[in-house]
């Protein structure tokens, strides 16, 4: 599954230094508004400390995780939404993403330049919203008139997607994204889908702050949290000034006595990772053997079927049967063959909901 996460804010907050942190490339980054113009693409891996326990007990030829794209998308400004600031580029690029991660800076450095002039994290999360809101409102009503005449000549169709765009509008007028129009019929929600809407996408907020409040944020962390408190968002910490540190040490040691001497468990990229995973309401499954162990995105939700088209459509096609070994019995017993002595390998068909962690094995035939 290609999957895209785009990295938005104004410009300044830090955007193109925690790119820089998750992808290890060198987008430029420096204290000017604008530094980025054309998106910095970069394929991350996520990172899953399962299938290095997987591997360790198979000791596969080859370990492949699953990854998500970044893109780190030049700073927005007011005005966007009308194509101010290379607005019309910038917006395109989002629409383009599966979900947005909002970098706010919540630190104060008179070295650093803003944009406004001072910090205040709430009031550029505003600034974002309203230029995708009205960009939103835009699509939202020009696709309204397109099929009033429809709706009012009694075409059912065209009077349900009236009905969608109206609420859509209504909220947007109000000054509130796409994403808290609660859609509940699949029919409904698929039209919603097709619009594309900016702030119908799912969002991490990540509040980039100093060293000082790395572990327990601060006030401008606070304000963020209760200005958000009513969407469907979630909220991180980070500190992309530390993390670059973090990234530019060369090993694996020097990088695990850094994070000790800090108090962290691991770097907080990777949290951001699984975070941005977790966002787009996805999963992992493994399939292990001598050749490879390999991560597979998945759904939430999805059944053995579809999870096998992930590999190849002809699996989905052909289907017959799952053998399914649940993570925690695989790493119990050691190995697939003393799952299947200890009765953990089960046979599941075409109804099972892959779980969270299973290593599976397909039988199909076309």
């Amino acid at each position: 599954m290609a999957l895209k996460c785009g990295i938005v804010g104004l410009p300044n907050v830090g955007k193109s230094t925690l790119f820089n942190c998750l992808s290890n490339a060198k987008a430029q980054a420096a204290n000017f508004p604008f530094c980025t113009i054309e998106p910095n693409v970069g394929v991350i891996t996520v990172p899953d400390e399962r299938l290095t326990a997987l591997s360790n007990f198979v000791k596969p030829e080859k370990i492949v995780p699953t990854t998500v794209e970044i893109v780190d998308i030049a700073g927005l400004v007011k005005g966007a939404s009308k194509g101010e600031g290379l607005g019309n580029q910038f917006l395109g690029n989002i629409r383009e993403c599966d979900a947005i991660l909002h970098v706010l800076r919540c630190f104060d450095d008179p070295n650093v330049v803003h944009v406004d002039g001072n910090v205040n994290p709430v009031r550029d999360k505003e600034v974002i919203d309203l230029e995708l809101q009205l960009k939103d409102l835009d699509t939202v009503e020009k696709r309204l008139q397109k099929i009033e005449k429809q709706a009012r000549a009694g075409d059912k169709d065209a009077k349900k997607q009236h009905e969608i765009l109206s609420k859509y509008q209504e909220v947007l007028k109000q000054g509130k994204s796409a994403r808290s129009v609660i859609l509940e019929k699949q029919d409904d929600i698929d039209f919603a889908n097709d619009l594309y809407l900016l702030t119908n996408k799912p969002v991490l907020y990540v509040c980039n702050v100093d060293e000082a409040a790395a572990k327990s944020g601060n006030a401008m962390v606070e304000a963020v949290r209760n200005s958000v408190a009513e969407e469907n968002a979630e909220i991180m910490i980070i500190t992309a000034a530390m993390e670059a540190e973090i990234a530019s040490l060369e090993t694996y040691e020097d990088k695990v006595a850094f994070l000790e001497e800090i108090g962290l468990a691991e770097p907080g990229v990777n949290k951001l990772i699984k975070s941005a995973y977790h966002l787009l309401n996805l999963q992992t499954y493994f399939t292990a053997g001598v050749k490879e162990v390999r991560a597979w995105t998945i759904t939430k939700g999805m059944k053995a079927p579809q999870a096998a088209g992930v590999i190849h459509t002809d699996f989905e096609k052909g289907f017959i049967r799952a053998e399914v070994i649940h993570y925690q019995d695989f790493i119990h017993f050691g190995s697939e063959s003393a799952c299947r002595d200890n009765g953990k390998l089960a046979v599941e068909g075409k109804e099972y909901v892959v779980a969270d962690g299973d290593v599976m094995h397909f039988r199909f035939n076309v």
